[in-house]
């Protein structure tokens, strides 16, 4: 019997490729994600942190770089700027990876 891809048995390898990937990859992917968010902070702290009180690098620099960096300024805002818990920093993590 065919589903409705055409070939049989492929939505049972699909799951299962999705199963093997949730409990081998699904955790270093999150990690991944999660680092390169801390990382972009630190790159938008160092080049356009006097947005939030922080002035770092000269602005003649912070200006050369603004037109690459205008499409994150709104949404890293929000993310530095948020309240935060002292227990969120370390809910699922590889520690020791």
């Amino acid at each position: 019997m065919t589903n409705a891809r055409g070939a049989p048995g492929e939505g049972l390898r699909a799951a299962l490729r999705e199963f093997v990937y949730g409990m081998t990859g699904h955790e270093f992917t999150r990690q991944s994600v999660a680092m390169r968010a801390n990382l972009e902070t630190i790159f938008m702290v160092t080049c356009v942190g006097d947005m939030i009180g922080l002035p770092i690098i000269p602005p003649y620099y912070s200006l050369r770089l603004l037109p690459f960096v205008i499409p994150q300024v709104a949404t890293w805002k929000r993310r530095v700027l948020r309240e935060r818990h002292f227990s969120e920093e370390h809910d699922y993590e590889l520690h020791g990876v």
